[in-house]
């Protein structure tokens, strides 16, 4: 019997082999690449004797077919692997029965005995009530092992997928996070989960209810990242970085775990080191945000954001978004500066280190007028550091800031659109030199950094610019005290910050 025979792809999984449908992006399916399922099926530890798999959302069954491919190759295969596979979209199923009947014949060769079974129907609708405890409950095998890329889609708060889970004692506000949820009450103590999802659980406020509750349940011992937000999933369009995460159901959080990135492409290498577990969620963090310091540079970041003391409470900041949300307010909007009016500033306006206003000619408004329908829009003029709220998918820089001088834009108020977060004390401007110092902090690359282990997304909020730490005042006011533009150079930031603060 030959161990090493692999499974035929005759329904390839790369996005590109099939056409995705309507139904698809509906149901926020992200079909699996060969490549990237053969690297889930490496992460999983020692298979048990008895393999148990559950695959939630199993599309064209690639995760299932990766794991016997990983089984059959093993020096001490498993005996027997059952298989529960749920996918409710009917375009899929059939391409699931051949890739599973393959994966029985592959089994059959190797010695081990292969069963199968498919659920076409709803996952949450058909686990929740087991997970609820319901006498009259379809019960579903004890799995040792799930291995998934779950849907990935916000559901609304008066969904039924969102009721259920609600009913099960699961707030959560995407599909994935969910079906997570679900997967980790069906495994039995010390069993497996590897997965694939969006980055976004791991900051935010919209998941601290899950990350709390994993947290709790799991034991996570890697995490693995890409270096490129679309190579994994290059027939997609990706607005998120991914993240790939293997984790025990055990009490109690490890004492280290493996942190690891590659490039995403087929064949790529593979690197990464151990690091502390304290150092990816950090004792006392009540958001539990979990970070990843995934290549070398993060990786050496960790020792100095411990130098960084202050919290923004601690310097007598706040962080805000931009109260003018543009749609909603568009009839008080004006291209140009007109009497009664006031700046309107959106990330259009930065200019190396400072606002400049007014831009013309522009798409964007320059003005909002001033009325009782935008008196509470609207802030007192001040030094303020602006910060973009959005970058482009693959930006050099995540962290995008520049000043507000009223010096520069002369008027009493000032209105700041929603894309942009703004500092300020106490809802009023900040010292000079204090916003200079905040300003070439925020734009070095030793912060950026620090902002990418615990944010995968596009999008800075404010609450995860709370998390950051920060040099004391004094320091951030003597760092200002050293330029008078902040437009610097990258080169000439990052120089400037590890000179005055590392």
């Amino acid at each position: 019997m030959n161990r090493h025979d692999p499974i035929r792809q005759e329904y390839p999984s790369e996005p590109g082999s099939t056409l995705r449908t309507k139904r698809q992006a509906d149901l926020g399916q992200f079909l699996t690449p060969r490549h990237v399922a053969d690297l889930l099926a490496s992460f999983c530890g020692p298979l048990p004797q008895t393999v148990d798999l559950l695959e939630a959302g199993a599309g064209e069954g690639a995760l299932t077919a990766a794991l016997v491919r990983r089984a059959c190759e093993d020096r001490r295969p498993p005996r027997r692997i059952r298989v529960t596979a749920f996918e409710i979209d009917a375009d899929l199923v059939s391409r699931l029965r051949a890739t599973l009947a393959e994966c029985e014949r592959s089994c059959w060769r190797a010695g081990i005995d292969f069963t199968s079974s498919v659920h076409t129907v709803d996952f949450i609708e058909a686990v929740v009530p087991q997970v609820r405890g319901e006498l009259f409950a379809q019960p579903q095998p004890p799995f040792n092992l799930a291995i998934v890329n779950p849907p990935y889609r916000k559901i609304r708060s008066d969904s039924t997928a969102r009721l259920l889970l609600r009913s099960a004692g699961i707030e959560t506000v995407n599909l994935y996070a969910g079906f997570l949820a679900l997967i980790i009450r069906l495994l039995v103590p010390g069993g497996q989960l590897v997965s694939i999802t969006p980055r976004s659980f791991c900051n935010g406020p919209y998941f601290r209810r899950f990350r709390k509750d994993f947290l709790a349940t799991m034991s996570p011992r890697r995490l693995h990242m890409f270096e490129s937000r679309s190579a994994a999933f290059s027939g997609d369009e990706v607005l998120q970085e991914n993240v790939i995460m293997h984790a025990f159901k055990e009490p109690g959080p490890p004492r280290t775990i493996f942190i690891s990135c590659s490039s995403g492409i087929p064949g790529g290498p593979v690197k990464g080191r151990e690091v502390p577990f304290h150092e990816v969620v950090r004792a006392g963090d009540r958001e539990g945000f979990i970070h990843i310091p995934h290549d070398a540079a993060l990786m050496n970041a960790p020792s100095a954001i411990r130098r960084l003391p202050a919290t923004l409470d601690d310097l007598g900041l706040s962080v805000s978004t931009g109260r003018v949300v543009d749609f909603r307010t568009r009839r008080f909007l004006h291209c140009e500066p007109r009497a009664g009016s006031v700046p309107l500033i959106y990330p259009c306006h930065f200019a190396g280190g400072f606002v400049h206003w007014p831009k013309l000619p522009t798409r964007k408004a320059n003005a909002i007028q001033r009325c009782a329908m935008t008196a509470g829009l609207l802030v007192p003029a001040g030094v303020y550091v602006l910060l973009k709220r959005f970058t482009a998918k693959e930006e050099r820089r995540r962290l995008v800031a520049c000043l507000y001088d009223p010096a520069r834009v002369p008027a009493d108020e000032v209105g700041f659109e929603n894309h942009l977060n703004y500092y300020h004390a106490n809802g009023r401007g900040l010292p000079i030199n204090l916003a200079k110092g905040l300003a070439v902090f925020l734009n070095s690359t030793l912060t950026d950094l620090l902002f990418r282990e615990f944010s995968g997304h596009t999008q800075v909020n404010a609450t995860d610019l709370r998390i950051l730490r920060y040099p004391s005042r004094e320091r951030l006011e003597r760092l200002g005290d050293l330029v008078d533009d902040p437009g610097l150079t990258q080169v000439e930031t990052d120089e400037l910050v590890e000179k005055e603060l590392l």
